[in-house]
Parts: C-alpha cells; structure tokens; sequence
C-alpha cells in the first residue's frame, strides 16, 4: 500500500511510493571490483520542500550474511521536473547525487504511466582524481509487491555499459505508526487478539 503523507509537496506525489526506510540485499559484479552480496539500506524523505532526499548504504556480507565491511554510500535529491501531478504525457525525474569515492552525478529519467517505475541513465558525471573510472549509468526502480527493486547499469572507459549491482529491498516498519495502530485498538487490547 503506498501511503501519501499529508505534508508531501504537491510537485513529488508521483514519488511517494519510495518514501520510507528500505533494507535488503543484492549483488555487486563489475570488472576490476570485488563480485559479492552485499547488505543495503535505503532512506526517502522529505522535508516539505519540492524533492526527495535519499541516502543509500551499502556494505559487503560473508557466507553467513553477516555485515564485513561499507562498500559504498550515496546521497542525492530526487525531483520531477515537468508534469508533476501526471496530468498528461510523461513525468521527468532529475536525480543530483554524491557517491563516497568522489563521484558526482546528475541523472535524467522517466516516471512510468500507470506504475511505480522509474528509469534514469547519468547525464553528466564529474570525479575527483582518486576515484575510480566510471563514465556513466543507468538504474531502473520499481515497487513490485511491497517490495522497492532496483537494478543499476554502469559504464568505465575500458568496460561497455553493463549491468554491476541490483537489490531487492523491503520497506522497514516505522515505530511511530506501530504506536499509532496501538492506539486504535479498542480499550482491553484482547480484542485484537481474538
């Protein structure tokens, strides 16, 4: 169920199926990189304003999926730039983000008619000088059975444009609207029980 808080800025709506605390797993294979599973948790929120902020972690997991070491961490902000409320045509998505190894992105897309769906591809890519190759990338979005499934593409000068990491992620349970519900069961509490 996608929930539409009441504060949400009119021009993000079409977003709000990925606010929330998102936690999961996936795998990283790229050329060059270390192949592994990896642990992620991603966060959308919003503050009132015209965007999403996001904050994705990730760190690598052994055998017993436990937590090894951080892979990588980013920050961004996500806004639909034209069509906000999906009155006719499609709905662009600009995504400006920071990776930790000093990569910055601006990213371009679409929002899906008629579903939770978003595709981006980089439009420009800038790093510092110790970062690693990276030319550019695409990543596709979906919210598929409650579930936020993600898949990203990328491209270094010396690799083609391929597929290095996707995730299948559930939403984590907010305490606040735990007590809310608690709060609506009638006054002996048994009766949720029966």
């Amino acid at each position: 169920m996608i929930e539409i808080p009441s504060d949400l800025h009119p021009d993000v709506v079409s977003l709000a199926f990925l606010l929330g605390t998102w936690e999961g797993a996936g795998v990283h294979d790229f050329p060059g990189s270390e192949k592994c599973n990896f642990g992620q948790e991603i966060v959308f929120r919003h503050d009132g304003r015209p965007f999403l902020e996001f904050r994705s972690r990730t760190w690598v997991l052994d055998e017993a999926g436990e937590k090894v070491r951080p892979l990588e961490t980013e920050h961004a902000f996500w806004r639909v730039t034209t069509n906000q409320r999906g009155t006719s045509g499609e709905r662009e998505v600009e995504v400006s983000l920071v990776r930790d190894d000093g990569t910055v992105e601006i990213w371009y897309g679409r929002l899906a008619d008629g579903k939770p769906q978003i595709d981006l591809a980089t439009d420009a890519v800038a790093r510092v000088e110790g970062s690693a190759p990276y030319s550019g990338g695409k990543r596709l979005y979906g919210f598929v059975n409650d579930e936020l499934l993600w898949v990203g593409e990328k491209a270094a000068p010396e690799v083609p444009l391929r597929p290095y990491m996707s995730a299948q992620l559930k939403k984590v349970l907010n305490p606040a609207q735990l007590i809310k519900d608690v709060n609506d069961l009638p006054d002996d509490g048994i009766a949720f029980f029966r």
